[in-house]
């Protein structure tokens, strides 16, 4: 199964997760990348075989903003009433990442701490180098000046440092202001208006902004420093604006008012029967009570009048007119009738108006008769149940009678759900809802009562609406692909998990166009399909239709004998090695997945292109036999182009024809021992142990085994096997015959060895042993020096081992202990002695974590002359900081 990659970042508690992407697009990229996705993103490779694989990557972005400079002073008591002691606080601060570091001026001069005694550095506790503070104490004349703060990231990622300046004189002040309009402002819609606000005070001179307390300023806002104006305003618009001045002095200074934009709105009433009795209808001689609300802005210009018949009412013995507590009911007015007569039926009217006016009064017409009488609800009878299909509208009805007709309020009656709007209830003044694209999950009681708006404040009248949703028939699986090799059988299987109505369901069973089979369901939730031997003509996308009143379920199958992609191996050991200097090889690895699934693959088509070209060149690779789950197969790439990179493309091949590719890019890199614990090299492989020759030295180190050597070669030096006796073991050595000359060098470098990283602080590193066996034989013999090359910022080389002179015709073994902190190399340097008998050779290099023995250590190392060195190398970086410190003292 092809692994599918799954990324995700975490940072703190927060958690951002990326599209799901497959192996082809291993890749995330990040274009534009902002600092908040800074970050640990993890890569999760996973394809149903075992654990999955996890890797981590950690993305720092560094930025740093621009300082910003804060002053704040203290006037301390008077001291013998000659002078007050006046004391200002300079303040540093810029986001940035890594942490900035911070450093002051004072004109040109650099402060430190220490360097004045009227001037003090230092960081608040709690801020963990967010900030400096100048502190500068009982203010001196030379401490007024011009002030620059550098913030500093070190040049990381060539972030350039930045400065701000800021002035301190004796008129250094925080601001003040005051603003030039009243509080509060009331406005009609539609006005222009304009609030000015003005500083009073500051040094520097103060910057002027504005603000809303709740959102942003209108769109429309038009500023011109500390003039702000909304041409024409809307209740949108209300509410309170505040002036800031800053100068970076001090506290910013902030006065406010709040502007209230005249309304009305909603206007309704409600007609309360007689409280003392239990009748809801209106009746002669008993009273009534008629109720007016409005939401008004602002409420205490809000005023009502009453008429009836449109002439004008005055409160009386029998009218009486009150407005309700602001507090129980705002916007309310109630005109009680004492004793309802005949002659008070008529039209009564209740205007709302605005002692500002320029707002539209609201007028609300109320009926009294002998007609008036209170609501009744009611569902017509094909209107419950109600049954539609999904993704329909549909209305519900509730017919109301009575008069007036008050608005009608919808709900669930049978869960505590939101209403399609997302509400709780819905208003309806007709009472019907309408519901658009109608969902399964809107199945339910729909509940419908009165309210007391526009009609009697009475107990609710209510009613029910049965709403049922068909929906055709949901089926599992939508899709499966399923892989199978010819003659093999195979069974479809298609179950409903839901649908409505879930009688009379029938199927049918397609290959392409082809109808196979029909059927119902009778109590059975599935249907299948069986292929009892597979062929070509079997093949294919077959479809399963499961149907209702409502529509159909299908569930899709694609019945195919294409083999799985291979997997690629990413984890080979030293993948590149180099036989000649401008081209290198690749050791491809990768897995089949489940090979069994279907017929045997037979071959895999192998597909090659340099990165950024369209064609490829393709070979067939043969496979013999089975290939089992989980066999690592490996196909060695040659005659590469370095350093370019290539795409690869793998086709597993079957009778039935070209299964699924899997596509990789190989790049070429230089060959490194990512975690060193056991390194032996006897020189018997191609690639020489990913040892090179250094492009340095005069001439090269030579591969050669006593079977393979020249007939021509110079007798009396040199090894006539290799260290274990072999005539076909190899080893390296130089050749010293003409044209060499004396004092000629040649180099041979170790691949790069890197070590767990070990506390700088602890009390020793880890130790190696590093062996290896040398042939010194013949009257010219030169020196044979061992080096060790410590990577950091500076390449260091030391001497590590050296020997000199003829040794005799036999192999010698040396043992070194080391102690590294760093990635390191070994270079082996041969140099030519006075004639051609001079050949040195070298076989069998080790290095082993541990110490070496120590007899190995006193034998070894002496028997034949040999210098040692017991190199602790984490003494090293401890000489060069010493050397780079020293000059500072």
């Amino acid at each position: 199964m092809l692994a599918q990659i799954r990324w995700t970042k975490t940072a703190g508690s927060a958690s951002d997760r990326f599209q799901d992407s497959s192996v082809f697009n291993e890749t995330l990229r990040i274009t534009n990348i902002q600092r908040h996705q800074g970050g640990r993103y993890y890569c999760k490779a996973e394809n149903g075989l075992g654990s999955p694989a996890i890797k981590s990557i950690r993305v720092d972005v560094y930025y740093l903003d621009d300082p910003v400079v804060t002053v704040h002073q203290s006037i301390g008591e008077a001291k013998e009433q000659f002078y007050y002691e006046r004391t200002v606080f300079l303040r540093c601060v810029a986001n940035s990442n890594p942490p900035v570091r911070y450093s002051w001026r004072r004109g040109q001069e650099v402060l430190l701490q220490g360097s004045d005694k009227g001037v003090e550095i230092y960081e608040p506790f709690f801020t963990q180098g967010e900030t400096k503070i100048l502190k500068l104490k009982n203010l001196r004349p030379q401490d007024y000046a011009n002030y620059s703060c550098i913030a500093s990231v070190r040049n990381v990622c060539n972030i350039p440092d930045k400065m701000v300046s800021f002035r301190l004189s004796n008129k250094t002040a925080s601001p003040s202001i005051k603003l030039l309009v009243d509080d509060p402002i009331v406005v009609n819609p539609g006005e222009a208006i304009t609030l000015v606000c003005v500083t009073t005070g500051g040094e520097p001179a103060p910057s002027l902004t504005w603000v809303r307390s709740f959102g942003t300023l209108p769109e429309k806002t038009v500023l011109n420093g500390g003039t702000l104006t909304i041409p024409a305003i809307t209740s949108d618009d209300a509410g309170t604006y505040s002036c800031i001045a800053n100068n970076n002095v001090g506290n910013p200074a902030k006065k406010s008012t709040n502007i209230i934009v005249r309304a009305l709105k909603k206007g309704r009433f409600w007609i309360t029967p007689d409280p003392y009795h239990k009748d809801d209808n209106i009746q002669i001689g008993r009273e009534v009570k008629i109720s007016c609300q409005v939401e008004a802005v602002p409420s205490e210009e809000l005023t009502f009048s009453w008429f009836k018949n449109g002439r004008p009412l005055r409160s009386s013995e029998r009218m009486v007119i009150t407005q309700t507590d602001p507090d129980v009911s705002p916007g309310t007015t109630n005109l009680d009738i004492i004793d309802l007569k005949f002659t008070d039926f008529g039209t009564y009217t209740c205007v709302a108006s605005l002692k500002g006016g320029g707002i539209s009064d609201i007028s609300i017409d109320v009926n009294i008769s002998s007609s008036t009488v209170p609501p009744n609800l009611t569902v017509p009878q094909e209107k419950s149940p109600l049954v539609t299909r999904e993704g329909d509208t549909i209305e519900l009805q509730c017919q109301v009678t009575g008069k007036p007709k008050p608005i009608i309020l919808w709900s669930r009656a049978d869960k505590e759900v939101a209403m399609p709007d997302g509400s709780m209830q819905m208003e309806s003044y007709d009472g019907t809802l309408r519901i658009v694209n109608v969902s399964r999950e809107m199945s339910g009681m729909y509940r419908c009562q009165t309210s007391q708006y526009n009609g009697f404040n009475v107990k609710p009248r209510e009613a029910l609406v049965q709403l049922i949703v068909q929906y055709p028939p949901a089926v599992e699986p939508a899709f499966l692909e399923i892989r199978q090799g010819q003659d093999r059988s195979v069974t479809m299987s298609c179950r409903v998990l839901r649908a409505y109505p879930i009688r009379v369901l029938t199927y049918e069973w397609r290959l392409g166009n082809k109808l196979l089979r029909t059927g119902q369901f009778d109590s059975q939730e599935y249907t299948e399909y069986p292929v009892k031997s597979l062929s070509n003509e079997n093949y294919g996308v077959y479809n399963c239709s499961i149907i209702n009143e409502a529509g159909a379920g299908r569930c899709s199958f694609l019945v195919t004998g294409k083999a799985y992609a291979p997997e690629f191996y990413y984890d080979t050991y030293n993948p590149v090695w180099q036989n000649r200097h401008r081209v290198y090889s690749y050791s491809l690895q990768w897995t089949q997945m489940n090979p069994d699934a279907v017929d045997r693959i037979v071959a895999y088509r192998l597909g090659i292109r340099q990165a950024g070209q369209q064609r490829w060149w393709e070979q067939e690779i043969k496979i013999n036999g089975n290939i089992q789950k989980g066999e690592l197969i490996t196909y060695n790439l040659t005659e590469l182009i370095k350093p370019e990179a290539y795409e690869v493309r793998l086709t597993p091949l079957t009778k039935f024809g070209e299964g699924d590719s899997t596509i990789r890019v190989i790049k070429y890199s230089a060959p490194v021992n990512p975690h060193l614990r056991e390194f032996h090299c006897g020189f018997e492989d191609g690639n020489i142990c990913l040892f090179t020759q250094d492009d340095t030295d005069n001439f090269d180190w030579t591969k050669q085994s006593t079977a393979t050597r020249n007939t021509k070669y110079t007798p009396n030096t040199g090894p006539n096997a290799d260290r274990s006796g072999s005539k076909e073991g190899f080893y390296m050595y130089i050749e010293t015959s003409r044209p060499r000359l004396e004092g000629e060098k040649a180099r041979l470098l170790s691949p790069v060895f890197s070590i767990a990283p070990k506390n700088p602080y602890g009390p020793t590193n880890t130790a190696y042993c590093f062996s290896f066996f040398y042939h010194m034989y013949g009257q010219h013999i030169g020196v044979l020096n061992v080096y060790l090359r410590l990577k950091g910022q500076t390449t260091i080389e030391n001497p590590l081992w050296s020997s000199s002179g003829n040794k005799g015709q036999r192999w010698n073994e040396a043992h070194v202990n080391i102690y590294p902190i760093t990635s390191f190399q070994l270079i082996f340097e041969g140099i030519r002695g006075p004639g051609i008998e001079g050949d040195i050779a070298i076989d069998d290099v080790s290095i082993a974590e541990g110490e070496c023995a120590k007899q190995d250590l006193a034998s070894k190392n002496s028997v034949d002359g040999a210098v040692g060195i017991l190199v602790h190398i984490w003494l090293f970086p401890i000489i060069v900081l010493m050397s780079i410190l020293s000059p500072r003292r």
